[in-house]
């Protein structure tokens, strides 16, 4: 059967599978002001018990959980007292008169949707958390037993399930697990980013296909192809067995590349950074040989609270950001939030088409003093490390030069304060609207360099949804508009003698890395896991046959004829 494959590498194993499934909920009215009290008193007290479940895990695990693994379960507890959550279901059932697991569903199901059609990969994944609280509060509330599913799991297996939450992933004892498969999820669930960052084969989104496995049949799991094979004969367990110790092999020999510069055969020197949300990730960039921060989301600073963070607080978080980046350069976009990246705490209007709407630099401008605010904390922390700033969304030379202008007054405000700051601190901007695209050559003029975001660049220039699914196969960033627009920008920046990056994710795609060089780009941002694959591909090729590359793809005129002219070029 085929899904999607979510972390590479080859597991061969028994399958144990865990059938998730919400019990049937009753649709009852509830006639009287004590049945809505009884039902408002069962939801505080099934809170209580999930909170109590949580901080359990937490205690029992605080000497083998990560950071970012303790932050998971601490922003799960924050999400449990919420009172806007707590509000929404009480009001829910004493207006609907609905039983509290009937409203309760409504309103994380309505929560869930929000964060899985955001844009941003790190926020759809908080879609994670409030499907993992959902499911501990329903339980609670049918009085099933909540834990551990798989404690008296004695021997390795590949995990079989519609989905796993955050916090059963944590729970779990990793050792014996040797591969994850899901019904649901993609690229970006948390079980597809928990199986990347211990190093274990997955493969997401196999649909009903999956209800084909029992417990005990033995599987075969290509998380880089998508498949999984069962119960295979004796020919194909030995030829996979054997692809199994190559790639396990070769993922040795990957690590032996950190330390190098990511440098073609014929000397063309690429710079790899990273693509981070969180001060823990540092670890990650640093670990897999990344040469510094290409894009720094700043959006989790407001998104995971109630109010807007003040200056010393955001300060905070980017010292912690500079001192971490021993001086390598950190590029921080500033707040992107808008459209389908709404805050509790801040009305935005509702809109039919948040792609296309008020989000980014506009919101920016029309509240000035959200994004000096911003400003201010960065330039603080610039006296610190070598930061840069970015603005998103830029369509236009008037949006930029306001931009600028803020970024200006900051300045001002500092000097006058008598409060240091790196006075030369670069500026630059996201290139992820067709429009900037197209006027590259004057927007180069206004600022230090550019950083191609591909994802909406794509989208925009497709006018393809991508979380549509009624539409998304359209979404194909080798399409040869895309392409150009690309190359356009590359072009300008080298006219204009700029620095440019791309950050979007045809970065940490294998197949693009040649085009991409020939192309012109000479610095690269994704996701840190990913640098070691991209360094290799650039260290055993020379920059002359990327530049062929690129001469033979720009004068192809279909997509497909580009897709299979790369796979072959990088067999």
């Amino acid at each position: 059967m085929n899904g999607i494959g979510a972390s590479p590498g080859i597991s061969i194993g028994k399958a144990r599978v865990i059938r998730n499934s919400r019990n049937d909920i009753k649709k009852v009215y509830l006639e009287s002001e004590a049945d809505i009290l009884r039902e408002t008193e069962r939801y505080d007290w099934a809170v209580q018990q999930s909170v109590l479940d949580i901080e359990n895990l937490l205690d029992k695990g605080k000497d083998l959980l990560r950071n970012e693994e303790e932050e998971i379960l601490a922003t799960q507890i924050e999400f449990l007292n919420d009172p806007q959550l707590k509000e929404d279901v009480t009001s829910k059932i004493r207006e609907s008169h609905q039983p509290v697991a009937l409203a309760f569903t409504e309103v994380i199901d309505g929560l869930i949707e929000l964060f899985e059609q955001m844009d941003d990969e790190y926020m759809r994944t908080k879609a994670d958390d409030f499907k993992d609280i959902g499911k501990r509060i329903l339980m609670h509330l049918a009085g099933e037993p909540v834990g551990d599913q798989l404690k008296d799991m004695e021997e390795p297996a590949i995990l079989i399930a519609d989905d796993f939450s955050p916090s059963e992933t944590i729970s779990m004892n990793l050792e014996l697990i040797i591969g994850f498969a899901t019904r649901q999820g993609g690229k970006t669930s948390h079980t597809a980013i928990i199986a990347k960052t211990k190093g274990i084969p997955a493969v997401v989104a196999c649909g009903e296909s999956l209800n084909d496995i029992h417990d005990n049949d033995l599987l075969i799991l290509d998380g880089r192809n998508g498949l999984i094979l069962i119960n295979p004969d004796e020919a194909t367990l030995t030829h996979y067995t054997l692809l199994q110790q190559e790639y396990h092999q070769h993922s040795e020999w990957l690590k032996s590349l950190k330390d190098m510069s990511a440098e073609t055969t014929d000397g063309h020197k690429i710079s790899l950074k990273a693509n981070i949300s969180r001060v823990e990730e540092m670890i990650d960039m640093v670990e897999n040989g990344g040469e510094g921060v290409g894009l720094l989301r700043t959006e989790l600073l407001f998104m995971e609270r109630d109010s807007f963070p003040t200056e010393e607080e955001q300060y905070e978080f980017y010292l912690q950001i500079a001192r971490k980046s021993m001086q390598m350069p950190v590029i921080i976009r500033t707040i992107d939030i808008g459209g389908d990246k709404s805050l509790p705490y801040f009305n935005l209007p509702a809109e039919s088409n948040p792609f296309l709407g008020y989000r980014a630099i506009r919101i920016c401008l029309d509240h000035p003093e959200l994004l000096r605010t911003q400003l201010r904390a960065i330039l603080r922390a610039s006296a610190f490390g070598n930061l840069k700033i970015m603005f998103p969304m830029i369509s236009s030379l008037q949006e930029l030069r306001e931009a600028k202008a803020i970024l200006q007054e900051a300045k001002e405000q500092l000097t006058l304060e008598q409060i240091p700051f790196d006075e030369n601190i670069q500026t630059g901007i996201m290139i992820e609207v067709p429009s900037a695209a197209l006027i590259a050559d004057i927007l180069a003029r206004e600022v230090d360099f550019f950083s191609i975001g591909t994802n909406d660049l794509c989208q925009y220039t497709l006018a393809v949804d991508r979380m549509n699914e009624q539409v998304a196969h359209l979404y194909n960033p080798y399409h040869p508009a895309v392409l150009r627009l690309i190359h356009q920008v590359i072009q300008q920046a080298q006219q204009q003698q700029i620095e440019v990056s791309l950050c979007g994710e045809l970065a940490s795609d294998p197949q693009a890395t040649l085009l991409l060089m020939g192309l012109g780009l000479t610095s690269f941002s994704m996701t840190a896991a990913s640098i070691p694959q991209i360094k290799n591909i650039i260290l055993n090729n020379s920059h002359e046959k990327a530049c062929l590359v690129a001469r033979q793809v720009l004068c192809m005129e279909d997509s497909q004829q580009i897709i299979t002219y790369l796979q072959q070029i990088n067999q």
